[in-house]
């Protein structure tokens, strides 16, 4: 069954498959198909986003905002997104919450449920926890990051945008450097791209491998320059700070001298490979700030094409009329 169009002369034209899922947790639910669909549907977005036109798609539906974790560009853009479908969006502050006076995840769960909102998009930081909130509520729930574990619409945004720039992503030699032990970033990119038939490789010293990486790669380099040999895409990540002055890197100032990104590494990917980062960036630690401001460089609109991805799987979720559990 083709899904049902909104009635705006500004929203997006053709038809979408039905989304079977109750809730977005990760990109490990997803088949191939599903994955394209949501990137087709983000895709049909982005002229509404540059717009800041608003569809009736969500119009009486309510969407809870529920971030354990700081957050700036995750939380406005699903804020943005909720808003330009016309949905009503509450932005739950934790730190003032019941939660920073011992309330659990359960108890939190029970009471926004009794709300009845339609959908609670969360991030937490452990892995897991989005989970079990969405086995505790009768609405749609967004894993907006969890842990180590996954963040899924990051993906399909960075998906989005390559397929923008290269028109396809079958095929192509994507590099994802960095902190791929901690990154659910990472993590999700992987099991994507890996659906999709890029050729992914990840890049970062022994110490921020994580066990098993061979499973999820193509190809695993600890050698900044040889791993981004041909590489049409240079991923990089963000590392943690809290890290930097422990055990799985010697400092700040050897991790950038061999897996910084700098115009001299990206020199040996293909001179049109595009230079993404998940955000926030550590100028000087992951990335030379001249190759973040350069013309390779598609890290703004990644920003952009988040609200559009956010969009799509919000209105996926929410706009339709079968779901499974």
């Amino acid at each position: 069954m083709a899904r049902r169009q909104p009635e705006h002369p500004d929203g997006p034209k053709g038809a979408f498959l039905p989304f079977r899922h109750r809730h977005l947790l990760g990109i490990a639910q997803l088949n191939p198909v599903e994955i394209i669909d949501l990137i087709d549907r983000a895709e049909a977005m982005i002229p509404i986003s540059r717009q800041q036109k608003t569809l009736p798609n969500l119009a009486g539906k309510t969407q809870i905002n529920l971030f354990f974790e700081n957050s700036t560009r995750t939380q406005a853009s699903f804020e943005i997104a909720g808003k330009r479908l016309g949905a009503t969006v509450m932005n739950m502050a934790v730190n003032t919450s019941s939660v920073a006076k011992g309330e659990t995840l359960v108890d939190t769960a029970a009471t926004l449920n009794a709300m009845q909102p339609d959908a609670i998009v969360v991030r937490h930081g452990s892995s897991g926890a989005v989970e079990l909130l969405s086995q505790k509520v009768g609405c749609a729930v967004v894993n907006a990051g969890d842990g180590a574990h996954e963040h899924p619409t990051q993906a399909l945004l960075d998906a989005l945008t390559i397929r923008r720039h290269k028109g396809r992503l079958n095929g192509l030699t994507i590099a994802i450097c960095g902190d791929i032990a901690n990154s659910r970033v990472a993590r999700s990119n992987l099991i994507l791209l890996g659906a999709m038939q890029a050729r992914t490789r990840v890049i970062a010293p022994k110490s921020l491998l994580p066990r098993g990486v061979e499973q999820m790669a193509s190809e695993v380099f600890t050698d900044m320059r040889e791993g981004l040999r041909g590489a049409d895409v240079v991923m990089m990540l963000r590392l943690q700070n809290e890290r930097a002055s422990g055990k799985l890197i010697p400092s700040v100032r050897e991790y950038y001298r061999f897996y910084g990104l700098d115009a001299e590494k990206l020199a040996h990917a293909n001179a049109d490979a595009l230079v993404m980062h998940p955000g926030p960036m550590n100028r000087g630690v992951e990335i030379d700030p001249a190759v973040a401001d350069g013309p390779q460089s598609v890290i703004t609109e990644q920003v952009e094409m988040g609200v559009a991805v956010r969009m799509a799987v919000l209105d996926a979720l929410l706009d339709k009329e079968g779901e499974d559990a």
